[in-house]
């Protein structure tokens, strides 16, 4: 039974949870608040659970030796659905927002990949959550198009780097996705429509269509896939008339 590791399970993590746990994989959850991991893993039908901060660096993959303990026969995968949205002109970020952007989204990941190379030295697969902005000169994303463009090119490199020991690292890049990090977006009818305009396909993204995007990533069976972006973005930035 292969055994997933979701670091950040916010909308888009618990439905991959959720879908994981559907096709028998064995979960682990790692996040901030006890009460939110016990609510993710009672969804999935229960997982284990482990509290520690997504976005230190050094932290994170110090947990690999309590990891191991739990699950001794190791981990096939691991998921950092970590992030956050912040839509301001640079002018107007401050230095500490700036910072938060930075760590809820880049620090993240690549925490998350240093847990990743402790848990598997034989092999495995990293998944790793980058963004439409991160390609699109859309206004207002300064800070969080940076943040994600720098997970796109960690993807890339550590693709390069860990090949020789079978691991391999990809990204998924949604569009805008209807969870709860997204609420203040879509808090009115004219909003939604807004953003769905903005999509070619003139709906919002569905966490659900994510995670199975999620599961052909992570499959064992689809080891050739290394260094990818996947947009799963409905078009974004092609703008609906």
């Amino acid at each position: 039974m292969p055994t997933l590791l979701i670091v950040g399970p916010g909308g888009i993590g618990r439905a991959i949870a959720r879908e994981h746990a559907a096709r028998g994989w064995r979960l682990t959850l790692i996040g901030r608040c006890a009460e939110k991991l016990a609510a993710a893993a009672a969804e999935c039908g229960g997982a284990t659970t482990l509290v520690a901060d997504p976005t230190d660096v050094d932290a994170l993959p110090a947990c690999a030796p309590m990891l191991r303990e739990q699950h001794p026969d190791g981990f096939h995968a691991v998921v950092c659905s970590v992030g956050s949205v912040l839509l301001q002109p640079a002018a107007r970020i401050t230095a500490a927002a700036w910072r938060a952007v930075l760590a809820a989204n880049l620090d993240a990941a690549f925490a998350s990949l240093r847990l990743a190379v402790e848990l598997m030295p034989q092999g495995g697969s990293v998944l790793l959550f980058s963004s439409g902005a991160a390609r699109l000169g859309l206004p207002n994303h300064d800070a969080i198009a940076a943040a994600k463009a720098g997970i796109e090119g960690l993807v890339r490199a550590a693709a390069a780097t860990y090949a020789r020991r079978n691991l391999r690292i990809n990204a998924i890049a949604p569009g805008l996705t209807d969870t709860p990090l997204a609420a203040s977006l879509l808090a009115s009818p004219a909003a939604r429509k807004a953003s769905e305009n903005y999509h070619a396909l003139g709906r919002i993204g569905d966490p659900a269509q994510i995670a199975r995007v999620a599961a052909t990533l992570l499959d064992p069976a689809n080891d050739g896939i290394t260094g990818t972006i996947v947009a799963v973005d409905g078009g974004l930035g092609q703008c609906r008339t």
